[in-house]
């Protein structure tokens, strides 16, 4: 391992071992001098003088691998042989196992936390062991953004209370208002911005229904009720107030981090959200580090790191593992990736959205079963696409399976460049180093087009406006028929589209008393509406399109009831700042869409509960009401675990249905509310037209938004400023803390590893079947207070309110490892429903998950897990292994892995076995109460077949999914994050 030391260990940035006096680099005769005349003396690795047909003939993303393994080509961790593969790629695609080092990486705190905090136990480890513990430091550059902490604990001003004329089936009867006047000008500002927010200003909507006619002004933000200005929303601050004080022992450990590592930059709360930062201001499209100049690349500890492949930076999302030996210096193993070329043609249709767009991509290529591929986009169709729908389009590159979505640079993407944060100088250095290179695309010359593994053509003018849902985000339903899609769901069998509500209970209406006055639930209610960061909000059309939708609908009187929960979560800064400048926000606000805060929020559980009348009355009449979001998640409960029925939408659909009140109605032939004069107006009557939406984009949305961006990132927010940190080599563990623990994984580490121990009569903790999730498995979502979480939290004397969610605790392994499968949709089969709970089989007990592994570990049995098709599915989450490996599991035993989360077992030293084909639990006749022995070599070779012994004298093959040479040395270390320790302890004597 003390060779591994010569690379691992960089304290400070990655370097070239091309620099180093005693090492002659392979390739050092590619190196050339970039011709330009602001940035001479700049070196590249020039590709054209490799002087290979095959390099013309690579897709541009498989080009961007080739030049890092020339780069980073070492004789080590990476060889000639593997520039020889990747140069190969038409042949070896599919099945070569290669490196990649990326430029940089990316951490959000849910997933980055765990990653930093093992870091720092990595520290006291090294450190008990003699090392060096400053030498742990992240070798290649990484940004940690603070971005999901956000939970909505306040939202709607009082004018957002006001009475809704309404409309759509099954709802309550319209209320007429008629507007009365506004408050003259007058004073020096709002007098009571907080009594506002509240709803008790003496000019607030009376409970007559009337609201205030205003004549909204485009800059600044003004009050609503007294047309003052208002230096900041009242609502934003006081969720920054509380989140803040809700997780400064997590901040506290953040700042910590970005004094004590080296190489580590942290994004403070209330910047925006990773996906934005990533594209807005992290990006750099080229990278001129020392003397050098390489593509920019990125892998993050976030499934939509993606988003940032739109822009032409190679990037995907990792688990907090993988990020971690990456931070660390290791490459990245991959198998050599087919690409999917798309080729996209013909027009976009002007309903359609880009968010439309999307989804009809997404239903290609999900049908196209391209998992684990790259995706690479070309043909004239691209070209219609602003660079915010490539980012758009690559952040729902997990929705569909791909590993990336790659949009090379064109002259789109440079006209972006320049309309934000590229000097003059830096672009003439991007598009002289990308043309040299061939990195530069010209989508309507078809001559450029490389070779693909295979192509799938998209006519963009068949694209027509959908929804996702209501459970999954590959069930796409056309706008123009979810009223009678809703129904089938209602007679359909429970599963993923259906409910099997009675057909006499279908029409039932539920009276909701709210504030006062009189409303009705039914079947397809929306009791939320949440416009959030994720997908849509890096689209300023979109956005713009519904705040433009928003002015219409106020104009002709319409409103939102306002028992349903509406929420504007912007992803940016940036967005709130070309929506007010734009004049739309108001708007937003007046309909119930206040901004609430920067960050995830909805769609990742992290909402204010429902009103007690709203829940009482779903619960009441067994109700399926709905959620409609902007975002990506929406598996059922995880919005609210009364609300069944979720869709992903764009956010002008978003903000119609909630005027709607219901998903159950037809916009074409039904309207979306009626006027006091008793007019009704339909959806086409208030969406804005493509070229209005596009004016309004070319003259709001301008460079100054990207410009304040970066001067809020340097200037600091003053509550982060003046937030006190420790500064000290190892972090000082409070073990009070409920937040901030030193794992145990170092527990008892040794200078080499013990080989791998045959595992005997194993029980199985949990029979699972097909598609469990990362969220069934980790939870990120809010802490049940009967859950395991719970109790331990209530030990510490926290209350409930004080609980927050397992993601903002991800640094507390205690809490994380009795999270380990608490998710209340957890199908576990030992007990026949949905909950957090299994069989400890020798006891016949039934108990929570952690209480019966807790059970099972002091009688020192291990463990194991059988499942079906797709474990792990869903998106990335180191925890969803870190807490089974915690648990005591030894192995999983399904059917299939998603690819991700097998990786994460393996680099936590759980052993991935697969039936084998044709073959699962059920076929085998197991009931999952027999013990279960296997031994695994000490020396396995990848794909191996295993024999597996039961105590019912049935034996069964599985196979290990070991499958590459780094694969069977993170087994055989017991995790990576031992393998990378060890290569840090001084050698012994």
């Amino acid at each position: 391992m003390n060779q591994q030391c010569k690379y691992m260990v960089v304290s400070g940035p990655i370097r070239y071992p091309q620099l180093e006096s005693s090492y002659h680099h392979p390739f050092s005769h590619l190196i050339e001098t970039l011709k330009t005349e602001k940035h001479p003396g700049r070196k590249y690795f020039s590709l054209q003088k490799l002087e290979d047909p095959r390099y013309n003939e690579l897709p541009l993303s498989i080009r961007i691998l080739l030049e890092a393994s020339i780069r980073r080509c070492d004789g080590f961790y990476v060889q000639r042989e593997d520039v020889e593969a990747i140069l190969d790629w038409r042949q070896q695609q599919g099945s070569a196992e290669v490196p990649f080092i990326p430029a940089r990486v990316l951490l959000q705190d849910f997933t980055g936390i765990p990653a930093m905090v093992d870091l720092a136990a990595m520290r006291d480890a090294v450190a008990s062991l003699k090392g060096d513990p400053s030498l742990v430091n992240p070798a290649c550059p990484t940004d940690l953004i603070v971005d999901q902490a956000l939970q909505i604990d306040f939202s709607k001003c009082a004018i957002q209370n006001a009475p809704n004329p309404g409309g759509g089936e099954g709802q309550a009867a319209p209320i007429k208002s008629s507007p009365a006047k506004a408050q003259p000008h007058g004073g020096s500002g709002c007098r009571d911005q907080r009594t506002c927010s509240k709803g008790s200003c003496s000019d607030a909507p009376t409970t007559s229904g009337r609201v205030p006619s205003v004549q909204i002004e485009n800059t600044p933000l003004l009050c609503p009720f007294h047309l003052q200005p208002v230096s900041e929303p009242e609502t934003a601050l006081r969720n920054q107030e509380k989140e803040l004080s809700r997780n400064k022992e997590r901040f506290q450990f953040f700042k910590w981090c970005s004094k004590a590592f080296k190489n580590v930059k942290v994004v403070p709360p209330d910047i925006g959200a990773i996906h934005q930062v990533n594209v807005e201001y992290l990006c750099q499209a080229v990278q001129a580090q020392e003397e050098y100049v390489y593509p920019d690349s990125v892998v993050g500890t976030d499934s939509h790191t993606t988003m940032v492949n739109g822009l032409g930076v190679l990037g995907w999302g990792v688990g907090g593992i993988e990020s971690e030996a990456v931070m660390l210096g290791q490459p990245i193993t991959l198998t050599l990736p087919k690409v999917v070329g798309c080729k996209l043609v013909g027009s976009i249709n002007n309903l359609a959205t880009s968010i439309d767009v999307v989804l009809g991509i997404t239903k290609h290529l999900r049908q196209a079963g391209i998992g684990g591929k790259f995706v690479e986009f070309f043909g004239p169709g691209v070209s219609q696409l602003s660079v915010p729908d490539r980012t758009t389009i690559a952040n729902m590159c997990p929705e569909y399976n791909a590993t990336v979505s790659f949009f090379p640079i064109d002259d789109v993407t440079l006209k972006h460049f320049r309309q934000t944060n590229f000097s003059e100088e830096k672009l003439e250095l991007v598009e002289a180093y990308l043309k040299a290179v061939k990195l530069f695309r010209n989508y309507q010359d078809p001559s450029e087009d490389p070779v693909y593994s295979e192509v799938i053509e998209v006519n963009l003018s068949t694209i027509v406006p959908h929804v996702s849902g209501p459970k999954r985000p590959q069930d796409r339903v056309e706008v123009s028929t979810m009223k009678k899609d809703f129904a089938s769901c209602l007679n359909e069998k429970v599963g993923f589209k259906g409910f099997h509500i009675p057909v006499e209970k279908q029409s039932a209406l539920v009276p909701l008393l709210h504030e006062g006055q009189e409303f009705s639930l039914a079947h397809g209610s929306v009791v939320i509406a949440a416009i959030i960061s994720c997908t849509n909000n890096c689209n300023p059309s979109v956005m713009l399109t519904a705040g433009l939708l928003a002015k219409k609908a106020v104009a002709a009187g319409l409103r939102v009831r306002p028992y349903i929960q509406t929420s504007l979560a912007p992803g940016s800064g940036m967005v709130t700042h070309y929506l007010n400048t734009s004049g739309v926000l108001p708007y937003l606000s007046q309909l119930g869409f206040e901004v609430v805060g920067y960050g995830c929020a909805t769609c990742l559980g992290n909402t204010a509960p429902l009103p007690s009348a709203v829940v009482d009355a779903i619960r009441k009449g067994d109700l399926i009401a709905c959620g409609v979001l902007s975002g990506n998640r929406h598996f059922e409960g995880r919005l609210c675990d009364c609300v069944r029925a979720n869709y992903l939408a764009s956010p002008p659909l978003v903000v119609a249905y909630a005027i709607a009140g219901t998903v159950s109605i037809d916009f074409e032939t039904e309207p979306l509310g009626v006027t006091v004069e008793g007019k009704e107006v339909f959806l086409r009557d208030v969406w804005p037209s493509r070229e209005e939406v596009q004016h309004t984009e070319e003259n709001m949305v301008i460079s100054s938004m990207f410009r304040d961006l970066g001067e809020k990132m340097e200037k600091e927010n003053k509550m982060w400023k003046n937030l006190d940190a420790p500064e000290s080599t190892l972090f000082p563990w409070d073990v009070k803390s409920t937040y901030i623990r030193c794992p145990p994984f170092f527990h008892k580490l040794t200078n080499k590893p013990c080989p791998p121990q045959p595992i005997e009569s194993a029980h199985a903790l949990l029979f699972l079947g097909d598609m469990v999730t990362t969220d069934h498995i980790s939870p990120a979502g809010s802490i049940s207070r009967t859950s395991a979480a719970a109790k331990y939290l209530t030990s510490k004397r926290l209350t409930p309110r004080e609980f927050n969610s397992y993601g903002a605790r991800r640094g507390n392994d205690a809490v994380m490892t009795r999270g380990t499968f608490a998710s209340i949709k957890l199908q576990n089969r030992f007990i026949g429903k949905a909950a957090p709970k299994t069989l400890h089989i020798p006891s016949g007990q039934m108990m929570d998950v952690f209480e019966a592994a807790e059970r099972y570990q002091r009688d020192s049995i291990p463990l194991i897990i059988l499942a079906g098709k797709k474990y792990g599915s869903g998106n990335s989450r180191d925890w969803a292994a870190k807490g089974p490996y915690l648990l005591g599991v030894r192995a999983v035993i399904a059917e299939s892995f998603e690819k991700l989360h097998k990786n994460h077992l393996v680099a936590m030293g759980i052993a991935p076995l697969q039936f084998l084909p044709g073959q699962s639990a059920d076929s085998l006749g197991l009931n999952g109460k027999e013990t279960f022995s296997f031994s695994i070599p000490a020396d396995p070779s990848p794909g191996q077949e295993l024999t597996v012994h039961t105590s019912t004298g049935k034996s069964f093959q599985v196979m290990t999914l070991l499958e590459s040479k780094v694969d069977v040395i993170f087994y055989q270390h017991g995790g990576i994050l031992k393998l990378v320790s060890r290569s840090m302890i001084p050698s012994q004597p």
